[in-house]
């Protein structure tokens, strides 16, 4: 099967001929990655290592999975008049996947507005609401090594598409056997169907950022903020909404200009501190307070704060906990909190948050990981009215302030920060100060992820046994602190003292184990990289306690799955 489908690409007359330099050189074990199998459309559309062959991102592969959105959208009798919105980041092939997919929904008549250069994630949401498309495409692999690129896919809403929805671009994708069969040709009229964006969504999306502001007459004199967009998409936005703002932003030069390289950063992922390096080096030029990171799309971000001298990069759940109780204290002192408030995290974010949540009475309701998840929850419940959003987060650094966008904002989410820091350092405080505060209240909380890489055909199938293992093995204690509740989100199940209930989400290849002492071990196959991810949330009377528990959880499950 292999060989047939290796051969089919040697042959093709009209392959692309990089693509076909790049087949020649491939090694046995290349070949063997490349042709095994077919690029998976999952939850998070594609995501996948550039070059040839039906298991890379490549123009072939791009045509497939656009083929299949566009017969998708043809269910909805206006696909043809609202069309779609693209757009791009900073990688290879980006700008080139996009017009690629621009071309094939013309092929079916299906028109798009695209942007003629790169945008964040949150401002493709935010056109595909303010154009009135009937979806949207991005083209980004966000914070993967540059090997890499990715295909998403969005609904009229700007959100994600969800499961039963990418399920039937799946039923679609799955009836093109070759992804090589697939000619683009275009009528004069189809290709007038493609349309170029740039500041007619640009200035209204900036303008409703702007809005979020909840102390815009603040005293902002004597705080510097250092930003980095990590070569990719948000440096003009980010940089034209905190000046607007007017707040003393510094950029970290090298990393502004957009590169598919990321030659000046160490990594794009604002979860890791080698991603702040330069960032903290500006700090210390500047003697800057603060220091924010968004990844390349930017739809997530990170800060590193100066405490004590000390550059402390927060977590995704720490710096969504400070957000929580920023916004929730200035909506309460403001009298801005709506009715029936509610913000919306998924079942592998802290617990802290839900507290600081309910201290102020506001509800929190769970999604499974994937902002699809919180968008899809927003939606409901503005045509319900039975709940107010007010906040939603993951621990993976992705925030939602205000949902005229239906994706996590680093824009937003940068002008907030700065706000809360700039509040604070006017009360003689730092974030970490807040964090601590929250920490004395509510319990001292750790979180942490920890990923096994396993990569190709044999990581997959390790990947599938780790899970496998933990869905069917009964596992009294972890650590010797006793497991007294189990979710399998995949059989849609808890488990709590031997009484079974059913978990009321999509099935999902999720295990979540709740200890006796409050805290609680996740485990998920990544949707996005060849990786399995455990999570751990731990909780105890102190700092010190808290790490230590951390660390025999941690050697326990590693144990389990020797």
């Amino acid at each position: 099967m292999i060989e047939q489908r290796i051969a089919h690409w040697k042959s093709f007359e009209r392959l692309d001929p990089l693509l076909r330099s790049e087949l020649e050189g491939y090694t046995p074990t290349q070949l063997q990655d490349a042709f095994y199998t077919s690029l998976e459309f999952g939850t998070a559309g594609m995501r996948g290592l550039l070059g040839a062959g039906p298991n890379r991102m490549n123009l072939y592969t791009i045509r497939k999975a656009n083929v299949a959105f566009a017969k998708y959208l043809l269910q909805y009798p206006d696909a043809k008049e609202r069309g779609v919105a693209i757009a791009y980041d900073n990688r290879w092939m980006s700008k080139e996947f996009s017009v690629e997919s621009a071309r094939v929904l013309a092929m079916f008549d299906i028109p798009s507005f695209v942007f003629t250069s790169l945008r964040p994630t949150p401002e493709l949401s935010f056109a595909v609401r303010h154009l009135h498309c009937i979806g949207g495409i991005v083209v980004t692999a966000s914070h993967n090594p540059k090997e890499y690129n990715g295909y998403k896919v969005y609904d009229e809403k700007g959100c994600q598409l969800i499961p039963f929805q990418i399920d039937q671009v799946i039923a679609e994708i799955n009836k093109i056997e070759d992804e090589l069969s697939i000619e683009v040709s275009l009528t004069p009229e189809q290709e007038k169907l493609i349309r170029w964006i740039d500041e007619e969504v640009d200035k209204p999306y900036e303008k409703r950022v702007l809005a979020i502001q909840n102390r815009p007459e603040q005293d902002k004199s004597s705080t510097k903020i250092i930003f980095t967009p990590q070569h990719g998409t948000a440096y003009h936005p980010v940089m034209n909404v905190l000046t607007k703002a007017g707040y003393h932003v510094i950029p970290v030069l090298e990393q502004c200009t957009p590169d598919p390289e990321f030659p000046n950063t160490k990594t794009p992922n604002p979860e890791e501190k080698a991603a702040y390096e330069r960032a903290i080096e500006v700090m210390k030029e500047h003697l800057a307070d603060a220091a924010l990171s968004t990844d390349p799309d930017a739809d997530r971000v990170g800060v590193v704060v100066v405490h004590h001298g000390e550059y402390r990069l927060l977590t995704g759940n720490q710096t969504g906990s400070i957000l929580l109780d920023y916004v929730f204290s200035t909506k309460n002192e403001k009298g801005t909190m709506p009715s029936n408030p509610v913000i919306f995290n998924t079942v592998v974010t802290s617990d802290l948050g839900e507290k600081v949540a309910t201290s102020y009475g506001v509800e929190t309701e769970k999604t499974l990981t994937g902002f699809k998840f919180i968008g899809e929850k927003i939606a409901k419940y503005e045509v319900t009215h039975e709940k107010n959003f007010v906040f939603g987060y993951e621990e993976s650094y992705g925030y939602l302030v205000e949902p005229f966008v239906r994706d996590k904002d680093a824009i937003q989410s940068c002008l907030l920060l700065s706000e809360a820091i700039t509040y604070y350092k006017n009360q003689g405080k730092t974030l970490v100060d807040v964090l601590e505060d929250l920490y004395r209240k509510f319990g001292w909380y750790l979180e942490d992820q920890v990923s096994l890489s396993l990569k190709g055909e044999e990581g997959s199938k390790r990947i599938k046994e780790i899970m496998t293992h933990f869905q069917t093995t009964e596992i009294p204690s972890f650590a010797d602190i006793k497991i007294v509740a189990k979710e399998d989100y995949r059989k849609l199940e808890r488990i709590d003292k031997g009484v079974v209930t059913k978990l009321d989400y999509p099935p999902s290849d999720v295990i979540k184990y709740f200890l006796e002492d409050g805290s609680w071990i996740a485990i998920r196959p990544s949707g996005t990289e060849p990786k399995c991810k455990f999570y751990y949330c731990v909780t105890d009377v102190s700092k010190e306690a808290s790490l230590a528990k951390f660390e025999r959880l941690k050697q326990a499950v590693a144990k389990e799955i020797e």
